[in-house]
């Protein structure tokens, strides 16, 4: 039996984004973990993109914005929630757009070497994942794939809080941090940064990367860190 053909997601071009009707939502893990991140990241976007307005309403709740508008986002579950929850909205990734800015300053860095854990809820956008290797690339840093990368990703470990005890949470983090096949690990989501530090990683955010910054876990107790972004969906 012949296996049913993937639909991969489609994002907006940058030709079809109606710029009045542009917006950045960094999501709730970003703007809790660093708040100066997202506002750097919208002076880069205004700068070498713009005109982007700030959107803070989280993507559980209705955004609030008319039919035809486009949030750029940095969260995999934002993209997700927004393009298919909403009538008429439209989503593209930041990795996206800031491959496709020519004249984007990029620090550079020597001798690293990574491996990429790709979000689970970008799996069917295979754009995503070839537009941050390119940055990666831009920033002169070597790539060494994992066996499970891209549209064949595997979740961090994170989603399966709540659902299971934490033990076995750890468990599978520690599991999906050991098959990654270098020390530095790029990630591009939040709770993927924790995962692959309890793994025995060295997480490097993506955003991070993009604007010179160390990468830091912060919170490592999961309940703790869950309950701020439940209390962050509740007030935005």
């Amino acid at each position: 039996m012949s296996k049913e053909k993937v639909q991969y997601l489609e994002s907006i071009s940058l030709d079809e984004i109606n710029r009045d009707k542009c917006y950045f939502n960094p999501g709730c893990a970003l703007t809790l973990h660093n708040k100066e991140a997202v506002d750097k990241m919208l002076l880069i976007l205004n700068k070498y993109f713009g005109p982007v307005k700030l959107h803070s309403i989280c993507c559980h709740n209705d955004p609030g914005l008319p039919k035809g508008s486009t949030i750029i986002n940095n969260c995999a579950g934002c993209d997700r929630r927004f393009r298919s929850l909403y009538e008429g909205i439209n989503t593209i990734s930041l990795w996206e757009v800031l491959d496709q800015i020519e004249d984007l300053e990029l620090p550079q860095y020597e001798d690293l070497t990574v491996s990429v854990h790709d979000s689970c809820s970008y799996r069917l956008k295979p754009q995503v994942h070839s537009s941050l290797r390119s940055l990666l690339r831009k920033m002169n840093i070597s790539i060494e794939e994992s066996e499970f990368s891209g549209t064949n990703s595997i979740c961090c470990g994170d989603n399966l809080f709540g659902k299971f005890p934490l033990e076995q949470v750890r468990e599978f983090q520690k599991r999906r941090a050991d098959q990654m096949p270098c020390d530095d690990v790029v990630v591009y989501c939040v709770s993927c940064i924790k995962s692959m530090t309890y793994g025995g990683k060295k997480p490097r955010y993506m955003m991070d990367l993009v604007l010179n910054e160390k990468t830091y876990a912060k919170e490592m107790d999961l309940e703790k860190y869950h309950n701020e972004i439940m209390e962050y969906i509740k007030n935005h």
